[in-house]
């Protein structure tokens, strides 16, 4: 199959990146440009008319939303997740969906603020803390299923969900750079930092 990536550094489609390298899948990379908005030009639109990334072009037709993508390709390539009939597709889709529903939309307000709550610097203090409080929780949440051992997350083998997780980790760690994340470490989940150990390895 051949597909294009538009994708753009550190940016969620380093998640569809690093599962297709997994899955030894041949793509092609197109850099979204986003210093001159190319996400908003009308050539991207057509591709994703929300504007964000990434869009992985297939030949069925461009797909958006980084969940999306996943359960596209895991069921395409019938790997990194269980098949359509597996007993446990239900657990994996409903955490699959988690990351991507909620995980990931409020690490969004974590980095983007102001566009949720305004340019208001108070208001913003107040914001984020209590968003950083519930990303402590869905990491506590992910950690505990972590120590369940499901056959789809945080095990020898990788899944979409490893590394779905380990990329959002990873901005946790770094961003948003002019602000304090004392908040989050990765020890305070040691299950979750062997998965992450284990992918980098």
């Amino acid at each position: 199959m051949s597909y294009t990536l538009h994708y753009a550094p550190d940016n969620a489609s380093l998640i569809i990146r690093l599962v297709m390298e997994e899955m030894g899948v041949a793509y092609r990379a197109v850099l979204v440009d986003r210093r001159v908005q190319a996400q908003k030009s009308s050539a991207y639109l057509a591709l994703n008319p929300n504007g964000l990334i990434p869009v992985l072009e297939t030949p069925q037709g461009p797909i958006f939303e980084t969940g999306a993508i996943l359960l596209w390709l895991v069921d395409t390539h019938h790997a990194l997740g269980p098949s359509a009939d597996a007993t446990d597709r239900g657990d994996f889709l409903k955490w699959l969906f988690f990351l991507s529903n909620t995980v990931h939309a409020d690490l969004r307000i974590n980095f983007y603020t102001h566009l949720y709550a305004g340019d208001d610097q108070s208001t913003q203090t107040v914001v984020r803390p209590e968003i950083q409080a519930r990303l402590k929780t869905h990491l506590a949440t992910l950690e505990a299923l972590a120590h369940a051992k499901p056959s789809f997350f945080a095990g020898a083998t990788p899944s979409v969900l490893d590394y779905y997780l380990a990329c959002m980790m990873r901005w946790m760690a770094l961003y948003p750079a002019n602000a304090d994340r004392s908040w989050f470490s990765a020890s305070h989940t040691p299950h979750l930092l062997t998965m992450l150990e284990r992918l980098e390895d």
